[in-house]
């Protein structure tokens, strides 16, 4: 079972699964959040919002409610 990405604590390392509002789906495939991609969550925001993250080679800003909407599993 996934968790949402706005929920991964900073330091972990996840694995999207996939993404589930087609409404920004185009736009986070394009930033490089495909199904099977790692991603790092590299630091939150003191309010939560934004967070940075590692992906595909290069650091990425999501607003929290992007977040929200890709589906990630923990690396083990």
């Amino acid at each position: 079972m996934g968790i949402k990405l706005s929920e991964v604590a900073a330091g972990k390392t996840v694995v999207v699964t996939s993404i589930v509002n087609d409404e920004i789906f185009l736009k986070l495939m394009e930033m490089g959040c495909v199904p099977g991609e790692k991603i790092m969550v590299d630091q939150i925001a003191p309010l939560g919002d934004p967070i940075s993250i590692r992906i595909a080679g290069y650091h990425l800003s999501l607003r929290i409610n992007e977040a929200e909407n890709i589906m990630v599993e923990e690396i083990i």
